[in-house]
């Protein structure tokens, strides 16, 4: 099926054919690209504040400097958990339709994806095990599942392009920002460049799939489509705000901060800035 939507879409071949082009010529070797100190100094921003679950929030006020380092520290050992965990949930449902009836246009395209998308996950890892000691585990509700239907393979696609949206949001302005160690910087920019052709081939084949699921559905079953996703973007965000981060950093009661953190008068506006762009391509095609 997604074949035959690519194939009757000269618009999407040729971007097909451009991105799979570009992953040729942009190719690296993460293993050497990469220099990791044995340390990096912990006086200093791990993420962008503006990107911190606490920045403008009453509770920020009371911590000191040195608390909004370590928690600045401890977030983006999450961020970059909350990646490895996306990513090997993405690589499954990808793999899984590689080369299979229906998948096989854009199967040279999910080659180049999943070899990508795998050494993203090796390098967020790295920087975990190297720095964090850890990676945090996957947040409880983190299958949000997927009802096996009609609508499966767009809401795998949905789901895979919402949180690819969220994590370039944080990479593109981690990877500017010079607040932080090189280190930092290097790797959110490294991903913001292979983000940067996934998100464009997911925006397509999402708005493809939902042109077809459009033509054989009810305005019941659409509206239950929508629902899914605004649940899947509402869980993503809110995986940002892990008590087990507040715990390492040093709060006494974690799960009251993320409680007061996620009712905050600034929640909103935060919510509305990871999902600007995402909003606003959902809205566009119909899907929300």
């Amino acid at each position: 099926m997604v074949s035959v939507l690519i194939d009757q879409n000269d618009r999407f071949l040729d971007i097909l054919e451009r991105l799979s082009s570009k992953s040729v010529e942009d190719y690296y070797n993460p293993y050497k690209l990469f220099e990791w100190p044995d340390q990096l100094p912990e006086n200093m921003w791990w993420m962008s504040p503006e990107l911190t679950t606490t920045h403008g929030t009453a509770a920020a006020e009371k911590l000191t400097q040195e608390q909004l380092y370590a928690l600045s520290r401890y977030e983006s050992i999450n961020f970059y958990s909350l990646n490895v965990h996306g990513i090997r949930e993405l690589l499954i449902e990808v793999t899984k339709r590689i080369h299979t009836s229906g998948f096989e246009t854009p199967s040279e395209f999910f080659h180049h994806f999943i070899g990508e998308e795998n050494e993203h996950m090796w390098f967020f890892a790295e920087f975990c095990l190297r720095y964090g000691k850890k990676i945090y585990r996957q947040p409880v509700g983190a299958s949000v599942e997927i009802p096996r239907s009609d609508v499966e393979s767009l809401l795998v696609f949905a789901r895979i392009l919402i949180f690819e949206e969220l994590v370039d949001h944080f990479n593109s302005k981690m990877a500017q920002d010079t607040r932080l160690h090189e280190t930092i910087r290097a790797i959110n920019r490294i991903h913001h460049q292979d983000e940067s052709r996934h998100i464009a081939f997911g925006r397509e084949l999402v708005s493809a799939l939902f042109a077809e699921v459009k033509k054989n559905s009810t305005e019941q079953e659409l509206a239950d489509v929508a629902a899914y996703i605004k649940r899947y973007m509402t869980y993503s965000f809110e995986s940002l705000f892990n008590p087990q981060v507040y715990r390492d950093a040093g709060v006494e009661k974690p799960q009251e901060l993320r409680r007061e953190l996620l009712q905050a008068p600034t929640r909103e506006q935060f919510e509305r800035n990871v999902f600007r762009k995402t909003t606003k391509f959902l809205e566009k095609a119909g899907i929300i």
